[in-house]
């Protein structure tokens, strides 16, 4: 109780353990980045052994768990194991030089650019919510935007895993009006989902191709249940104008195929992340803006 009324008095001590908090919560980020992409591709092959009756040689060893948590961590070129002073986040990074300490092939920088974008974002979180009950849901909804953000990128994925109970959590939370109502929670749900659903289906119907996936269609459903109907214009939108910017500027300065997909998740989740910390400012801004030309 000491420690709560001190972090209530106290904001930058607040700030600093919410930074310290967010870079560990990164380092396990990464984790669920690289490993739950895998777990899902063997329990897809699992599945279609079962449904075929074939036997799955991936599973001769029953005891070789593989989990979020189960192996330790090993570096990939090695298979050296992470011991824990080599996996505190982004300091062991600079400790080591960025290289593996038994055979020193080189570390990803990504590992503690996670870390870093982990422990910044929540502390955003931290200085826009303050000491309220909408914090610690608005840090769960960041972590889980950035670990869908990244698995997109690598896999074109978005995990059932995170968006599914994310979405029942955003209800949850909702219920109690800690982010919005709860119709417009319900119905943010519904028309997230069918909105991309419907530009799914006409683009489909007049083109023949698929423009996006169906865990689009979930990820902005999920953000509709935590920030409501109203914000998902500007959701669309922002994600929208992100990824046309972005999308340009690899087909010109990278010489990324034309047909090549890219991944719409990162555009949403960072769009979804301004809504929560910024929406409301921004729409008033528009409409204040609108106004004064009008």
């Amino acid at each position: 109780m000491y420690l709560i009324s001190f972090l209530q008095a106290n904001s930058l001590a607040f700030y600093i353990i919410t930074f310290i908090f967010g870079l560990l919560v990164g380092s396990f980020i990464n984790v669920v980045i690289h490993r739950l992409p895998k777990m899902l591709e063997r329990a897809w092959h699992r599945e279609c052994c079962a449904l075929l009756n074939l036997e799955d040689e991936q599973s001769t060893d029953q005891n070789d768990r593989f989990d979020l948590i189960i192996p330790r961590s090993r570096c990939p070129a090695c298979g050296h194991k992470i011991s824990a002073w080599e996996n505190i986040p982004v300091i062991s990074y600079l400790i080591l030089r960025g290289k593996c300490l038994e055979c020193k092939s080189a570390i990803s920088l990504r590992y503690p650019i996670i870390e870093l974008l982990s422990a910044v974002m929540v502390c955003v979180v931290a200085i826009h919510y303050g000491w309220s009950l909408q914090t610690l849901p608005a840090m769960l909804l960041t972590w889980a935007l950035i670990s869908l953000s990244f698995i997109d990128y690598d896999t074109q994925l978005l995990p059932d895993d995170i968006t599914l109970p994310f979405l029942w959590l955003g209800i949850i939370c909702n219920i109690f009006g800690l982010f919005t109502d709860i119709y417009s929670s319900l119905f943010g749900a519904i028309f997230g989902y069918l909105s991309l659903w419907s530009i799914y289906i006409i683009f489909k119907y007049l083109t023949g191709k698929e423009g996006m996936g169906y865990g689009d269609f979930k990820l902005l459903s999920m953000l509709g249940a935590w920030l409501g109907w109203q914000m998902l214009p500007l959701v669309i939108i922002l994600s929208s104008f992100v990824g046309a910017v972005i999308g340009v500027g690899l087909i010109l300065f990278r010489n990324h195929e034309k047909n090549q997909p890219i991944p719409f998740g990162p555009y949403l989740a960072l769009a979804g992340w301004i809504a929560l910390i910024a929406g409301s400012d921004i729409i008033h801004a528009y409409f204040r803006w609108s106004l004064n030309v009008l």
